[in-house]
């Protein structure tokens, strides 16, 4: 049996930015340093976002990044989902709330219609309360009550299964034992957790790389399309410069052979906090002789 298996899952609604770039290079050192197994699934299960062509850009950009997998496993666009939402009827309720009522009663879903007796809305999952311990590889312990996170929809009201249920599903149907994504999913992993048990699953090992962040502290995402590896590549930069960024975010050296990074890696070295990226004042993509300027949490500029 393989060591670890382990994915990378793109979800094909925009192009690969820097952020999605230093979890998915921790994720491939990370399958590679356990002499383990990579799969690519492409998470297409919201076929409203989901786009062909970006997936293809995404395969092109991981290929050209060097982060290659061994095999490639059907989207969740072509998955059942209903056998196991049926599994989990046990545990999962009818909700008629809206989007406006979540958020009137601040932010987070308070359970409303787990008694309610509903016959039709989305279908969410009872999160259990009590203080679960979920272990990161990088981060350490930490301590999270599944039920202050609220009650995850695994079917919304139109019939269309979502993704804290594809992900499951799919990870298990997969054989996945390790994951790896970014920090911002750290506390959801309690929950996920919980579902990966009810479905008599073992849950996957945990890896939550740093942050990416503008200096206001927001998330670099998909809107910034200047720095996505398609507008770097635009720009003039090669793999090596990418990895010259990215790999000390990883606590390796600036440049070192993808197979020799992956010898190196280890998950607890690196930075901590996210990384606050400076983006150019011009406000577009830099040149790879301008480069990109970042700082730790630490303040310490690069």
């Amino acid at each position: 049996m393989s060591p670890a298996t382990g994915r990378l899952a793109p979800t094909p609604s925009g192009d690969l930015h820097l952020g999605n770039t230093v979890s998915f290079l921790a994720c491939w050192l990370s399958v590679r340093r356990a002499g383990g197994r990579l799969l690519l699934r492409i998470e297409d299960v919201d076929q409203g976002r989901a786009r062909t062509d970006v997936a293809d850009r995404q395969r092109s950009d991981l290929a050209w990044l060097g982060l290659h997998w061994d095999a490639e496993v059907p989207a969740q666009s072509t998955r059942d989902y209903a056998p196991w939402a049926e599994r989990l009827s046990e545990h999962t309720y009818r909700c008629t709330c809206t989007r406006r009522d979540v958020a009137a009663a601040g932010g987070v879903y308070p359970g409303t219609c787990r008694s309610a007796g509903h016959t039709e809305g989305k279908l969410r999952l009872r999160l259990p309360s009590g203080l679960r311990t979920v272990t990161d590889r990088r981060l350490g312990t930490h301590t999270v009550d599944p039920s202050q996170l609220g009650d995850p929809v695994l079917q919304r009201a139109d019939g269309v299964y979502t993704y804290p249920l594809a992900v499951v599903a799919d990870d298990i149907t997969d054989g996945v034992t390790e994951v790896v994504r970014g920090a911002d999913l750290l506390k959801m992993s309690a929950g996920q957790e919980v579902l990966w048990e009810l479905l008599g699953a073992t849950p996957p090992t945990w890896l939550h790389a740093p942050l990416i962040v503008e200096p206001s502290g927001r998330k670099l995402g998909k809107s910034y399309g200047s720095l996505n590896l398609a507008g770097l590549r635009q720009a003039g930069w090669t793999p090596e410069d990418v990895l010259r960024l990215v790999l000390p975010w990883l606590g390796l050296p600036h440049i070192v052979p993808l197979q020799e990074a992956a010898a190196l890696f280890e998950p607890t070295a690196g930075e901590r906090g996210p990384i606050v990226l400076h983006l150019p004042e011009h406000g577009g993509c830099p040149s790879p002789e301008e480069g990109l300027r970042w700082t730790p949490e630490s303040g310490d500029s690069r």
